[in-house]
């Protein structure tokens, strides 16, 4: 079936990993999902996981203050471990990485506003991932 939808368990490769992570003992899960990251991060060339690191993402954005609970039958039934601090930096930079692949998942919607909807989507969990820092003053100016 491939690709039905632009949520990020809404294609055939990440409902598999969904399943993935589902068959694996509970303290293998967070290790699929970093290695599945790393292999994004540093992959050259054609990104034969970025469906997976999308879905990853999503997961470990669904634990962070704003994130969206991950609500849709082709996600992992299981439950995730709490994930570490620095799974959200490694998981910004894999989506980086698909949203920067022009011969990946971001070009393959044949509905050019899928495609949109689908960035958009990217561009959402890469905010809650690593959310601007407060902004502080730099100087205390007294009036």
């Amino acid at each position: 079936m491939g690709t039905w939808d632009t949520g990020p368990f809404d294609n055939d490769t990440a409902a598999d990993f969904a399943g993935d992570l589902d068959d694996a003992k509970p303290e293998e899960r967070e290790a699929l999902i970093r290695g599945v990251l790393v292999r994004t991060v540093d992959a050259t060339g054609w990104l034969s996981e970025g469906e997976e690191a999308v879905a990853a993402a999503a997961l470990i954005a669904a634990q962070c203050p704003g994130g969206e609970p991950i609500d849709t039958p082709y996600g992992p039934e299981e439950p995730m471990p709490a994930f570490p601090d620095d799974l959200r930096t490694l998981a910004d930079k894999a989506l980086a990485r698909v949203i920067g692949d022009e011969a990946g998942p971001t070009s393959s919607w044949v509905d050019p506003e899928d495609g949109k909807q689908w960035r958009a989507n990217l561009h959402r969990l890469r905010t809650v991932l690593a959310p601007q820092p407060p902004s502080i003053p730099l100087f205390d100016v007294e009036r």
